[in-house]
């Protein structure tokens, strides 16, 4: 029969953290063993469930046993089966007992080719497995490939040593209301389970058949079973709790604070207002971080003195469990405030002798070699870019200082953002203060960029250096291996050059920043502008151009990037043209054609013209010249392309009435110009060729 299956592990209280993978990795690992022992139904559904102190999976439609099946296996080649007479040999008798069939003859095997040769087959059918035998594999398989972080050893009460992520205490194993007889980490499968460490009755809690695990759980036992079912619940109730307020609740602590909870229920906590003097993000750190608390702020980000957490317990006199939580974030707050205000007892700038015992690396030396090589380089930047060299090297050399205060060695996410706080309480240029933030920026793919002139000018900087300087030492990423984030500096520096729009020469940067490494040039920069054009083309792909748009921009090894976008903006415009795929064809064989050609002239004499075609594929370049020109010095790549158009009818006519290698030299040089004179016109905005099927 097929019905419900339902396997429970219940242990000590598992690592919130890692429930989510546990939980999935769990159920996976017993559905795809049924399901490679033929138990489950094609329209079989698996259900995770997970709480602090258990796995579980539910799944439909699970075959009792698994069907028989027809079986053709290989037995011996004839030459080696058969001896001189025809008769089987010893070998053949001897495979055949192996295979569990003795009493098989010669006549009984199925005679086929194999190959080159000729084989003897037995078909014969293989029995279903029973679930129990089935299941029993399965299950050890998935304990033992669970993503543990760290086994424990237990003994269990017999003396037997035990490793599992947290011991262990019961076993489930119910096929509709028949209970398995498994076993698992020294446990005999049953159908009880405990409930609500505190809120359900002490015995245990009979699951009377499979399908009703999670209604008896939730009724009998206080349990919400379902991991995502309590996310859902806990974040509903913040909200409601938040009321006009916003509630803080990132995903990665609304998933850890499901982890650590069967019933949750939110209350509302508060803590003193005098510590909202103190920087916001500090105190919103130190609540997630520490106590797992879920922060408000009005309408405007401003965070409220009132806070929510998720209890465990259910109570009508939750005062207890308010006040408990008050009163143990009072201390991490009272240090937060503490640590701030010692931090601006010293200025950034009297911290900055000190980055030179901080190593950053020791083929590169400490933090304060490495900013002074940040400040030369941001100083250039903001020369080219006609920005402010003086606040860029000031705000290049204070970038670091935050990491010696007292409250980014207690909370070093902080960096950046401190030394914001205690730019401006320093008195220091405001935007040499948003630098301190900003030059981390963008931190994460769709992170924002730096805003000011300033903070732009260090982000490139720090990336750069970081980049180069790593880079130069060998220390470049190698498959899934970037230990120092290369790709992700990479990306920052492309996607602040396309989305800023920044007249900046990749070789130029780069080579400046080569420069501040002796020994490592050409090949360093080579390497790495590979490297970032690998990387832009993801960039480009997210924006929805297609592979051969990018490269027929690419092709043309752009070396500024500020308009990229524009110039593909114009290039998918033009491929959706009907002239354009055969423009594009023509310019890939006069691309073809001028390759094989060592020199080509550059001025077309109108007196060797011969052919019509050729007269008006002349006539047609020097009327559209001035207008692809005009177009193209400001910036108009789409009128550009869509110029070209009306080229098509006296560039297909030329191919089909003209010899361009002609036995005459004169004429045949005449046509490579004329030709060349085009291919000039055509990929003045991009490589259209690469537009070719």
């Amino acid at each position: 029969m097929n019905q419900t299956l339902l396997i429970e592990l219940l242990t000590e209280e598992l690592p919130p953290k890692a429930l989510g993978k546990l939980s999935a990795a769990f159920a996976a690992g017993i559905v795809n063993g049924l399901k490679t022992r033929d138990l489950l139904d094609a329209d079989s559904i698996a259900t995770a469930y997970a709480t602090p102190r258990r796995l579980a999976v539910s799944i439909t439609r699970v075959r009792a046993i698994s069907p028989d099946k027809s079986i053709r296996e290989k037995v011996l080649p004839v030459s080696v089966a058969l001896d001189a007479n025809g008769l089987g040999t010893a070998p053949l008798a001897k495979k055949l007992a192996a295979l569990g069939f003795p009493d098989v003859s010669v006549a009984d095997l199925e005679r086929a080719v194999d190959g080159k040769a000729e084989s003897f087959f037995y078909t014969h059918t293989a029995k279903g497995s029973l679930l129990a035998i089935g299941l029993q594999a399965a299950l050890h398989d998935a304990a033992a490939k669970l993503p543990i972080p760290k086994l424990m050893s237990y003994q269990r009460p017999g003396g037997d040593t035990v490793q599992f992520v947290r011991p262990a205490h019961g076993l489930i194993a119910l096929h509709g209301t028949t209970v398995l007889p498994l076993t698992l980490l020294g446990l005999a499968a049953g159908n009880s389970t405990l409930g609500h460490r505190f809120m359900s009755a002490a015995q245990p809690i009979e699951i009377l058949e499979a399908d009703a695990y999670a209604a008896t759980l939730e009724i009998e036992g206080k349990v919400i079973a379902s991991l995502e079912q309590r996310k859902e619940q806990i974040r509903s109730a913040l909200l409601a709790k938040a009321g006009a307020d916003l509630v803080l609740m990132p995903e990665a602590l609304l998933d850890e604070v499901t982890a650590l909870v069967e019933w949750p229920v939110v209350y509302e906590c508060r803590f003193e207002d005098a510590f909202l003097s103190v920087p916001q993000e500090c105190l919103i750190l130190t609540m997630q971080t520490n106590q797992k608390y879920f922060a408000l702020t009005d309408a405007d980000g401003k965070l409220r003195s009132r806070f929510l957490i998720v209890s465990n317990i259910d109570t009508v006199t939750p005062e207890h469990i308010i006040s408990g939580n008050e009163r143990v974030v009072r201390p991490r707050l009272s240090d937060a405030k503490f640590f701030f205000e010692q931090d601006q007892k010293k200025t950034l700038e009297s911290r900055l002798p000190l980055l030179d015992y901080v190593v950053y690396h020791n083929k590169l030396g400490s933090q304060l070699e490495r900013m002074q090589r940040v400040k030369q380089l941001a100083g250039s930047i903001a020369g080219k870019l006609g920005f402010d060299v003086t606040l860029a090297e000031r705000g290049a050399m204070l970038a670091k200082a935050d990491l010696l205060t007292d409250m980014v060695g207690e909370f070093p996410e902080l960096q950046g953002i401190m030394g914001s706080y205690y730019a401006r309480h320093d008195g220091e240029h405001a935007e040499v203060a948003l630098a301190a933030s900003e030059h981390y920026q963008p931190r994460f793919a769709g992170d924002a960029l730096p805003v000011s002139a300033t903070g732009t000018c260090v982000a490139l900087a720090d990336k750069l250096e970081t980049l180069v300087g790593i880079w130069s030492i060998g220390l470049h990423p190698t498959g899934d291996k970037d230990p120092f984030a290369l790709r992700r500096h990479a990306l920052g520096v492309l996607r602040m050059l396309v989305e800023k729009r920044l007249p900046l020469s990749i070789n130029g940067l780069l080579t400046d920043a080569a420069s501040l490494f002796p020994g490592h040039g050409d090949k360093v920069v080579a390497n790495i502008t590979v490297f970032m054009l690998e990387r832009l083309r993801g960039i480009l792909r997210e924006r929805a151009f297609s592979a051969n748009e990018i490269e027929a921009v690419l092709a043309q090894n752009p070396d500024r990037l500020d308009d990229i976008v524009q110039r593909l903006d114009a290039v998918q415009a033009f491929a959706a043209l009907s002239e354009s795929a055969s423009l594009a064809a023509a310019n890939k064989r006069i691309t073809n054609i001028l390759k094989k050609t060592e020199t080509v002239p550059e001025k077309v004499d109108p007196a060797l013209l011969q052919e019509d075609a050729e007269r008006n594929l002349a006539a047609a370049l020097q009327r559209l010249q001035p207008d692809v020109d005009a177009a193209f010095a400001r910036g108009d790549f789409g009128l550009t392309l869509l110029t070209l158009a009306q080229l098509q009818a006296p560039v297909d006519a030329f191919f089909n009435d003209v010899m361009v290698m002609a036995d005459d030299l004169a004429l045949r040089n005449n046509r490579l110009a004329l030709l060349g004179s085009l291919h000039a016109m055509m990929n003045r905005v991009a490589d259209i060729s690469k537009l070719a099927a």
